[in-house]
């Protein structure tokens, strides 16, 4: 199985697909492990795109089956195999920028200085903008919504506020009735 899961941030992605991985026992792929540099404090650098598309284009090659999580759209035509499913994540936006600054709070603490508190800041805007496709987001609901209305492999949208159990049973039925 060759299964993308992507959603906005803050929506379970990264949970689900850890956690699905571990279930299956196949590797999870996470975008942000090549989108950003390994960094003090994280994703303060962006990777160079070539680097980032060979690194992954190559793990994903070499795994037999795989989950690959995130937002990776714009990453290029051939960067990935041929997907055998997608799954979409949505949740209410209000839960969700509740649980990004949960996030937040948990990976700095009140350690963040002047510079890390105004991108803490600029990135919940960035975040808020994914269901209000004001144009400060290029990673928003109406760019996922077009992509996935191209997409000619099985599709599963799960919307609203889901348990990681609830989930899981609903992608592994889904999974199983399209023979994945």
């Amino acid at each position: 199985m060759k299964l993308y899961i992507f959603g906005a941030s803050g929506s379970g992605v990264t949970t689900l697909g850890q956690a699905l991985g571990l279930y299956l026992d196949i590797p999870y792929f996470d975008s942000d492990n090549y989108f950003w540099v390994p960094t003090v404090p994280p994703f303060t650098i962006k990777r160079e795109p070539t680097e980032r598309n060979s690194m992954i284009s190559r793990e994903l090659k070499i795994a037999p089956d795989w989950i690959f999580g995130g937002s990776a759209l714009n990453w290029g035509a051939d960067v990935f195999p041929p997907f055998d499913g997608v799954v979409f994540l949505w949740i209410p936006a209000d839960i969700r920028m509740q649980r990004l600054k949960e996030r937040e709070r948990f990976r700095y603490g009140n350690a963040l200085d002047a510079e890390m508190k105004e991108q803490h800041e600029d990135f919940l805007e960035w975040a808020a903008d994914y269901d209000n496709n004001t144009g400060i987001a290029n990673r928003t609901l109406q760019v996922h919504e077009e992509w996935l209305s191209k997409m000619t492999m099985p599709v599963l949208t799960l919307r609203g506020d889901m348990s990681l159990e609830e989930r899981m049973e609903k992608i592994m039925e889904w999974s199983r009735n399209n023979h994945l």
